[in-house]
Parts: structure tokens; C-alpha cells; sequence
């Protein structure tokens, strides 16, 4: 990666992390879930609206996997051995359910299940803290090139 494309994500990254970190506090969201849900963007191997709506279906798929353990665990909570199994067969489906593009961040999945777990299986504020994250993740890098470009064309035209 260019230095001055590095520079620029750096600085556009920070500043609305800060935002982020401020938002998140203000409306009682939890701010490290929201970086979970920035970090699936920047890590989704497809960038732009494209990218932004892979990470979308993907980290929600994994809240739902995430929930289907957790309930489905409930109600077997005395015999172990299946809670183990219901793991196995939902973390094969996270992983199969790739072959659909909308589902083929596997990471994304992970990260999404993650969160619901860290949450204690509370997905209307997994939710509401992801799913911000994310478009401030989209926002980060998308401004970021933005701003890398701008700036090799300004130099350009001198």
C-alpha cells in the first residue's frame, strides 16, 4: 500500500473512530462491538457497496447462527455432548453457507456470532451496535481512498 493512501486511511480512520467512540457512548451503544463491525468491512476481501452489504448479510447471519446455539442449547442443557454437536453442525453451516456471495465472508459470520455470544445472546444490541460500526468502517475506508485520490489528482493538474 502507497504511504500517501496509508496516511490517508490512517487519518480518516482515526478521526471517525473518535466519532464512533462518542456516538456509541452517546446513544448507549457498546463501542467495541461497533469496531468488530468496522473491522468485518475492512477485512471483506470485496470493497465498496458491494463489500458493505457482504459484511451486512454476513455479520447478521452470524448473529442468528450465534442464537440458534444459544436456544437450541437451552433447551439440551442437560446432555452435553449434543450443545457440543449443535456446535459443530452450525459452525459447518457458517462456513457452507459461503457459496451464496450475500454469505461468502466467512470471517464476517464469525465476528457477527462472536458478538452475540460476548452479549450473552442480546441481538438487539449486537445489532445496534454492529451495524453502525459497520457503516463507520465503510465510511473510514471509503474516505480514506477518497482522499488519497483527491490528492494524487490535485497534483496532477499542477
Amino acid at each position: 500500500m502507497k504511504t500517501k493512501t496509508l496516511l490517508s486511511l490512517a487519518l480518516t480512520t482515526g478521526v471517525l473512530s473518535g466519532l464512533w467512540a462518542w456516538t456509541a457512548d452517546s446513544l448507549g451503544l457498546i463501542s467495541w462491538m461497533g469496531f468488530l463491525g468496522c473491522t468485518a468491512y475492512f477485512a471483506c476481501p470485496q470493497g465498496g457497496l458491494k463489500g458493505l452489504f457482504i459484511s451486512l448479510f454476513t455479520l447478521c447471519s452470524g448473529v442468528v447462527w450465534a442464537l440458534v446455539i444459544i436456544h437450541g442449547s437451552a433447551l439440551i442443557q442437560h446432555i452435553n455432548l449434543i450443545s457440543y454437536i449443535l456446535t459443530a453442525v452450525v459452525a459447518f453451516m457458517m462456513c457452507l453457507q459461503a457459496r451464496h456471495i450475500l454469505l461468502s465472508f466467512v470471517p464476517g459470520t464469525f465476528i457477527g456470532a462472536c458478538a452475540t455470544f460476548a452479549h450473552q445472546g442480546d441481538w438487539p444490541v449486537v445489532i445496534a451496535s454492529l451495524l453502525p460500526g459497520l457503516l463507520f468502517g465503510f465510511a473510514m475506508k471509503n474516505s480514506g481512498l477518497w482522499l488519497a485520490r483527491s490528492d494524487s489528482k490535485d497534483k496532477l493538474i499542477e
